[in-house]
């Protein structure tokens, strides 16, 4: 099986070689193609207007100038010659990529690339805490990710579905086991717009995520709920966003 690595946290990104490792336990072939400039919440860009520069860092490891979707793109098009990847893996992510984050995240991005050029994908998230927020608890990805990996292909992805597999922030031995979840839903106050000053008084602002939302009761079923009891949450996420049941609607309200 080949296997193409990619991420949005860059290519000397820690969950990398995370991933990396998490490939290796599944196959020899492996290529690694990431971005060279940390992507996060880049979401699914695409660079149109500016030239993608490549750079060979190692044997089977490329740097991109560009996107986690430039990456996928470049790697299965371009770099892999004639024999395209059987599998695409985004991540490790540094931080969990739940509820609202799948619209900004560049590894769902990485991931839902390798599922519009036909490839079965996964995106992989280490979700930290604010006691491992400077050091994620790596092995309960290497722990979790190979096994569930494998019972996943074995099962067979759906051809316009990219698999979400979030680990939760705690020592593989206490995580309680794998649950597949739909996507949940935050606090619409969420976000917030942090004003400061810089050395000469003029403004300037940083987009953050208020903390009180991460105290919101979570809705059961859902990848937050799971996270938060100590599950490894997997998430089927679909391509084609179509509102069936509002399309009904519709329909008849505009005949």
């Amino acid at each position: 099986m080949r296997i193409l690595c990619t991420n949005d946290d860059g290519i000397h990104a820690p969950g990398l070689k995370i991933v990396e490792q998490i490939a290796r336990v599944l196959s020899e072939d492996v290529w690694v193609v990431a971005p060279e400039l940390d992507q996060s919440g880049v979401s699914h860009s695409l660079s149109l207007n500016d030239p993608l520069r490549l750079r060979e860092v190692g044997p089977r490891h490329f740097a991109v100038r560009g996107t986690p979707t430039d990456c996928v793109i470049m790697g299965a098009r371009h770099i892999l010659g004639e024999t395209m990847p059987d599998l695409v893996l985004s991540g490790v992510n540094k931080g969990r990529n739940v509820a609202e984050d799948v619209v900004y995240s560049g590894t769902i991005a990485g991931a839902l690339e390798g599922t519009i050029l036909g490839l079965p994908s996964f995106a992989l998230s280490q979700e930290f805490s604010l006691e491992t927020r400077d050091k994620p608890l790596w092995e309960t990805a290497l722990k979790f990710g190979p096994q569930i990996l494998r019972k996943v292909i074995d099962a067979g992805v759906p051809k316009n579905t990219v698999i979400n597999v979030n680990f939760p922030a705690c020592a593989p031995e206490e995580v309680r086991g794998v649950r597949v979840t739909r996507q949940g839903k935050r606090n619409l106050g969420f976000l917030k717009v942090d004003k400061r000053l810089d050395g000469r008084g003029n403004p300037y602002f940083w987009i953050g995520f208020e903390r009180a939302a991460m105290l919101d009761t979570p809705a059961e079923g859902t990848d937050l709920a799971a996270l938060a009891g100590r599950y490894v949450s997997v998430t089927p996420l679909r391509l084609n966003r179509t509102d069936d049941e509002f399309s009904q609607a519709l329909t008849a309200t505009l005949k």
